[in-house]
């Protein structure tokens, strides 16, 4: 459990009830490069801190891949708990920019207990996110039973046959239903988390929030998902290794999405370490 400090950002006050607490800002197709700037220049100014995190994004991808190797069946299990350990290390990185706008110089120990007082939200946020992780996988068991006439298969099995050419049709639905999950889970998580981080919301209304911030800004927000899966997918590439630069780097980068995409009364402009 961690303690408050006189370096740790001041408690944010709540405004008046009147008129509307925060707003969702329109936002320029050239916000997401924007962000990715931000990011970047928070991770070069902190890299010892990033690179801790970096680390740690990179050992779960280590893992997975093992076990997708030698014990494939376990993939999901995997799978969920790095869901749950990743926005942890995410608020990580987020705590580091927001002392950053604060004036305050980050620390890292401070940055692996930040989520220590919204365990609450967070901890709901990510059972939701395992919950559909949990149903997602189903789905796609469920698929592959309606295209193949044989028992359910392991994920190696749905893996050979999703890069099979002459399965067009079951790559076609199984990427359809995957397709869906996915834009649900990126419209519940892309600013929610830093969200519960900086206002200490609950979950529900951080996700509405986030929802919102999608639906105001689609095209905006469908090129920051693919500039994150195109970073992530170059990442991987060898060995995961990309990970150790990418992973910080995207999670200083949602801060500033998030900064940038949800407008709060009386904010006022924040200085920079």
């Amino acid at each position: 459990m961690a303690f408050a400090t006189e370096q740790d950002p001041p408690p944010y006050v709540p405004p008046p009830p009147e008129g509307p607490q925060r707003s969702i800002v329109a936002l320029r197709l050239r916000d997401p490069f924007h962000w990715l700037a931000l990011g970047w220049r928070d991770m070069r100014a902190h890299a010892g801190i990033a690179l801790f995190y970096g680390f740690c994004f990179w050992l779960m991808a280590v893992v997975l891949a093992l076990v997708f190797r030698s014990k494939p069946e376990y993939v999901m299990s995997i799978a969920s708990g790095c869901l749950l350990v990743g926005p942890f290390l995410a608020m990580g990185l987020y705590d580091v920019s927001r002392r950053r706008e604060s004036g305050i110089q980050p620390d890292l120990a401070a940055s692996l207990t930040c989520w220590d007082t919204r365990l609450r939200s967070i901890g709901l946020l990510v059972m939701v996110l395992v919950v559909l992780e949990l149903i997602w996988g189903r789905a796609s068991l469920v698929v592959f039973a309606v295209f193949f006439n044989t028992a359910m298969p392991s994920t190696t099995g749905v893996i050979q046959a999703i890069f099979n050419p002459q399965n067009w049709e079951f790559v076609a639905v199984y990427l359809a239903v995957g397709g869906a999950f996915a834009v649900l889970v990126y419209a519940i998580a892309v600013v929610s988390i830093p969200m519960i981080l900086d206002r200490d919301t609950d979950a529900i209304s951080a996700c509405i929030t986030s929802i919102q911030v999608v639906f105001k800004n689609t095209g905006v927000m469908i090129l920051w998902g693919l500039l994150i899966a195109l970073l992530v997918a170059l990442a991987l590439l060898p060995w995961g290794l990309g990970l150790v630069l990418v992973g910080p780097w995207l999670g200083h980068a949602t801060w500033h999405a998030y900064r940038g995409s949800v407008s709060w009364q009386g904010d006022a402009p924040l200085a920079v370490v």
